[in-house]
């Protein structure tokens, strides 16, 4: 099992070209079972979910193919469906799986998908999804681990779906089921992030009829069939998140390239409260430089366009440095603070009351040997490391292969000492 050794204590300088957004990637090939024809994907991430999913579509017998060469093209071609299963040994990894559910459901009528594994972070029922495709028609049961669906005779019909509670995944399972559908659906409550907004303007390529996405309220008008298209995936705002902190919290300055600034407002924003340089650097590039003591800034985490709940243990790490008391508020995930345990161990003061993490500053980091529990967690050890004195050790860094790219590479590039060791 791989580990990171890490060598804290060196200011980041340099360039870091951010990646094409893994959690806008995987529904955008999850939309490739909607047609016959070549899906045509640019700038996809080489990350062990995107690998993952190649493997499902091609055990559906969907033609899979990629370049070799990061940032990856990748094309997709669902000329017939063989299989229209997911089985739970190719998706107990990875929650994404259930975006199949949807297409599978309004190309074929059938769809027999297991339910998602993916990170421990808490509760992240489907039970939306399936409300949100019966609205459109479909007859749904769970059985032993696996949502089974079905069309009525005629195709999927387009509904009025209004989500009791905002739903990214959900949202998009329905937008990419509705575009089959016929008549006319209206998604209220809708997610509205960038990836929800991105997957409509690729279905909207294919054929699609949809507007409003990236608002609460989207419009479908349903088509008989759609074709194929060529697409570049956005830029991770993750992962941009992630490399502004890491610049922040080892004292360096950072050029960030290939990224979508008005993706980056809410972090952006309350890095500058807490007295982090962040300025344009042109129309898809962001400087970041630390400006010397940093101030704590409560945060509380929300939907977009609200400050990201993935964003939220890479902020604890930087607060961890900031000098007095910050409480962050976690409303998303009722179980996303199993990374302040282990900033714990390396000398950070942080307490937990249920939602609520208070973290008291500054703190010096100290390596430690320390274990990463899920895919953003790991990447705040990572952060926490770079300004730990002494050396180290993160375990279980499999996580974090799910959502960055050669992470060690990358930073390493920038002044890091971090290498992968077995």
């Amino acid at each position: 099992m791989d580990k990171f050794l890490i060598e804290g204590g060196i200011p980041l300088h340099g360039t870091l070209r951010v990646s094409g957004a893994k959690n806008a990637a995987l529904p955008e090939m999850a939309a490739a079972l909607l047609t016959a024809e070549p899906v045509h994907l640019k700038n996809v991430p080489r990350v062990r979910d995107i690998i993952t999913m190649g493997k499902l579509l091609a055990y559906m017998e969907a033609r899979f193919e990629s370049a070799d060469v990061p940032p990856t093209d990748v094309t997709l071609c669902a000329e017939s469906i063989s299989h229209a299963e997911a089985p739970y040994e190719l998706v107990k990894t990875m929650r994404a799986s259930v975006l199949t559910l949807g297409p599978l459901l309004a190309r074929t009528g059938y769809a027999r998908v297991s339910l998602p594994g993916g990170c421990a972070i808490g509760a992240r029922p489907v039970d939306l999804h399936i409300l949100g495709l019966e609205q459109l028609g479909a007859r749904i049961s769970t059985d032993r681990g696996y949502i089974e669906a079905r069309a009525p005779a005629g195709g999927l019909r387009g509904g009025h779906i209004r989500f009791s509670k905002i739903t990214v995944t959900g949202t998009e399972n329905v937008l990419m089921a509705a575009t089959l559908a016929s008549g006319e659906t209206l998604i209220e409550n809708a997610a509205r992030e960038p990836e929800v907004a991105d997957l409509a303007a690729l279905l909207v390529k294919m054929g699609a009829r949809v507007e409003g996405a990236g608002t609460s309220s989207i419009h479908v008008r349903g088509v008989s069939r759609l074709g194929g298209a060529e697409h570049a995936v956005i830029p991770d705002r993750i992962e941009a998140g992630t490399f502004l902190i890491a610049a922040a919290i080892s004292g360096g300055e950072v050029l960030l390239q290939n990224c979508q600034p008005s993706h980056l407002t809410a972090l952006v924003e309350k890095l500058r409260e807490t007295g982090v340089d962040v300025n344009p650097a042109g129309p898809s590039a962001l400087r970041v430089r630390a400006s010397g003591k940093l101030s704590p800034a409560d945060v509380s985490t929300e939907e977009h366009p609200g400050f990201p709940t993935d964003m939220q243990a890479q902020y604890m790490a930087l607060m961890t440095q900031a000098a007095g008391t910050c409480v962050i508020t976690e409303k998303i995930f009722e179980n996303r603070f199993m990374h302040a345990s282990e900033m714990n161990r390396m000398g950070a003061r942080i307490t937990i009351d249920g939602n609520r993490a208070t973290v008291a500053g500054p703190t010096p980091l100290g390596g430690a040997t320390i274990i990463a529990s899920d895919l953003r967690a790991s990447a705040s050890l990572v952060l926490a490391g770079l300004v730990a004195s002494g050396q180290t050790t993160i375990d279980r860094v499999y996580h974090i292969d799910r959502g960055y790219e050669r992470i060690e590479e990358r930073l390493s590039s920038v002044g890091a000492r971090i290498r992968r060791f077995r």
